[in-house]
């Protein structure tokens, strides 16, 4: 794991080559005559993909050196990965958003929310020296 994460451009570039081959045919193909539509999808597979570089180079970080300070960093972008996931599914299926049936909020707010707890926590944390 090391090996691949220490190129960082060629981490980026597999991700990117990965994500987009994945999703070429149910996600862009069928939106690619829709230009406004288009560039909104582009957009969140973009932030899909950048997501999961930045939780793959925080996860990798956290195996190395460990540390609940990076754990909880690493949790926060595997939030970020789902959300975006979460509204790329929205962007394509033309579904309304899931609610949390109790409080009646977006699940995608939740979890950022979540997120934003997660980074907090793991910038705040004051580790034992």
């Amino acid at each position: 794991m090391d090996n691949i994460t220490s190129d960082k451009p060629k981490l980026f570039i597999i991700i990117t080559v990965i994500v987009v081959s994945i999703l070429a045919i149910p996600v862009i193909i069928p939106h690619i005559s829709h230009p406004q539509h288009f560039y909104h999808i582009i957009l969140h597979i973009a932030s899909l993909i950048l997501s999961i570089f930045l939780f793959i180079i925080s996860i990798s970080s956290y195996s190395r050196n460990g540390g609940s300070r990076l754990l909880f960093m690493s949790l926060g972008f595997l939030s970020l990965v789902i959300v975006e996931a979460l509204f790329l599914f929205y962007a394509t299926r033309g579904i309304r958003e899931i609610l949390v049936p109790v409080v009646n909020i977006e699940l995608p707010h939740v979890i950022l929310f979540a997120m934003l707890t997660l980074f907090g926590i793991g910038i705040l944390r004051v580790n034992p020296k």
